[in-house]
């Protein structure tokens, strides 16, 4: 019974993918049958897949983190399942972790790195094809994704994965990706490579690899949707945390920091206070986070040297990764004064403080003795949220509040009372949900440990769970605050569209030229 309703759902889905798979090929066609563009029109940036992105980047968002408000209400109120099997924790929580990372987080990254990539390299993309493609075919991997999980079609593994017609799906997506970002860095007509291309093409060329060897699988039936991995036991363990810390590393920390990079220094109007600290941190980065992962098995049948080697290079990383973080502070040296006005630059800071307080406490909860109270309870939930919210969302919202006005040549945004109130909204909200995460993980390690004078546990796990519910309220409440201030910055970037008049001089930003050049970005 349970693989025919396996059947059921990936017949469900399969009209799904159709249906996407039509929409889709008539948007390509429709690009492809318009005229080509003329010699004038070439010398000007091709933008409209990243306004495209811009919109489901912030659709997802506010998806996505319905959802995980929604997952954090069930652990406070499971009545919310309302019996149905696609609302319960297990099917929704997937569907929160991935619209919001994937979809909201990779949507971002792909428009950004197409408006960098133009900019910093003067020129435009190679086609008008290639980003559709990339752009529409990845939301139809993230629907595929979400609708899975809804139906309980997933991979047998730690992170829920998409099963794998899915998977090569995305690949043949990412490579696409790949191939149209080096293309278009060949054309460049500035010889310099700025350093945000770098962190953009280390997160797009490593999580192709690190999806594809995760993904490893053989399926039953290439007319059914069930596969098995090639990995068992501690070996599938340790590919998982591979792929789930460099995940990490190269989707949530080096993607974001080209954003960083190139985003930051435009809005402050400074030059990045040390290129050479970028690059020394970039390398850092790469090469140490790959070693991380084992972190994540301490106290496991993972072999100990292993798991030393992970110690090692996760309190390692604190030095490349605070070399970004202080980079970015200190490149603010002289713009203060505009980080206490511009709440949209105020987005930014905080990100960057983010960014290393969350690394920080990355090392120090890899250490063993932090781990055996911190891991499988919901401080390493909160840790994952200081860098997702504070991190990744605050840089992408400051984002997206700078690029909008250029992108659509606006004066202004429509409200900048509404980003000064999304502000504050997502301060309160993360600081709720982070300190009731912190004070329930703890408060779940020591009950976990805590032994009576025969020496049995003082605790079960269901009296650790029931002293769990203020605290699962109080991060419902934190999330639903982020939930509301996203929901400002769609109705507020849509109203600026829609309402705010065209600037004046729309040359500088549009034209392909050396003014196109942001401040600072064509020093070596």
């Amino acid at each position: 019974m349970a693989l025919a309703g396996h059947d059921i759902g990936f017949q469900l889905q399969g009209a799904v993918i159709v249906t996407a798979a039509l929409v889709t090929l008539g948007a390509l066609f429709s690009i492809r049958s318009q005229p080509e563009a003329t010699a004038e029109e070439l010398t000007y940036y091709y933008d409209a897949p990243i306004k495209a992105g811009i919109y489901l980047s912030l659709i997802w968002a506010m998806l996505g983190m319905f959802v995980g408000v929604w997952v954090a209400l069930l652990l406070a109120y499971p009545e919310l399942t309302f019996d149905y099997a696609w609302a319960s924790l297990g099917r929704l929580r997937p569907v929160h972790t991935s619209g919001v990372i994937f979809g909201f987080g990779g949507n971002a990254l792909i428009a950004t790195s197409f408006h960098v990539v133009q900019r910093t390299s003067r020129t435009r993309l190679p086609d008008q094809l290639s980003p559709w493609f990339v752009l529409l075919g990845f939301n139809l991997f993230c629907l595929v994704a979400a609708t899975g999980y809804l139906l309980g079609i997933t991979q047998s593994k730690e992170y829920a994965e998409p099963e794998w017609y899915a998977d090569i799906w995305l690949v043949i997506v990412w490579v696409t990706y790949l191939v149209l970002y080096l293309r278009t860095l060949a054309r460049r007509q500035e010889p310099h490579i700025y350093v945000a291309n770098w962190y953009y093409l280390a997160f797009i060329l490593v999580v192709a690899v690190l999806h594809i060897i995760n993904n490893l699988a053989v399926p039953v039936s290439f007319l059914g949707s069930k596969s098995y991995s090639l990995f068992s036991g501690v070996q599938d363990a340790m590919t998982q945390w591979w792929y789930g810390h460099n995940a990490v590393a190269f989707f949530l920390t080096s993607g974001f920091l080209g954003m960083l990079y190139y985003y930051l220094p435009k809005r402050a109007e400074r030059p990045i206070y040390s290129y050479r600290m970028s690059i020394i941190s970039f390398w850092g980065i790469t090469f140490m986070y790959m070693w991380a992962g084992s972190h994540h098995l301490h106290y496991t049948a993972l072999p100990q040297w292993v798991q030393t080697l992970g110690v090692t290079f996760s309190v390692m990383l604190l030095v490349p990764s605070w070399g970004s973080a202080g980079n970015a502070l200190m490149t603010l040296n002289g713009a203060w004064h505009r980080v206490r006005d511009d709440a949209t630059l105020r987005f930014m800071m905080v990100a960057a403080v983010f960014y290393g307080i969350s690394t920080f406490e990355g090392s120090f909860m890899a250490i063993r003795p932090v781990n055996s109270l911190s891991h499988y309870t919901d401080w390493t939930i909160g840790h994952v949220h200081a860098g997702v919210l504070g991190w990744v969302a605050f840089i992408v919202f400051g984002t997206f509040y700078s690029l909008v006005p250029w992108i659509w040549h606006r004066e202004r945004m429509y409200s900048l009372i509404l980003i000064e109130v999304h502000f504050w909204l997502a301060i309160a909200g993360t600081i709720i949900y982070l300190i009731a995460m912190w004070n329930a993980g703890i408060t779940q390690g020591i009950m976990w440990r805590t032994y009576n004078e025969s020496g049995t546990l003082t605790y079960s796990f269901l009296e650790s769970f029931v002293a769990m519910h203020p605290y699962y309220v109080a991060r419902a409440f934190g999330g639903f605050l982020f939930l509301v201030g996203a929901a400002l910055a769609f109705y507020n970037i849509v109203m600026t569209v829609r309402h705010v008049p065209l600037a004046r001089n729309v040359t500088n930003d549009a034209s392909v030229g050396p003014l196109s050049v942001p401040t600072g970005e064509a020093t070596a």
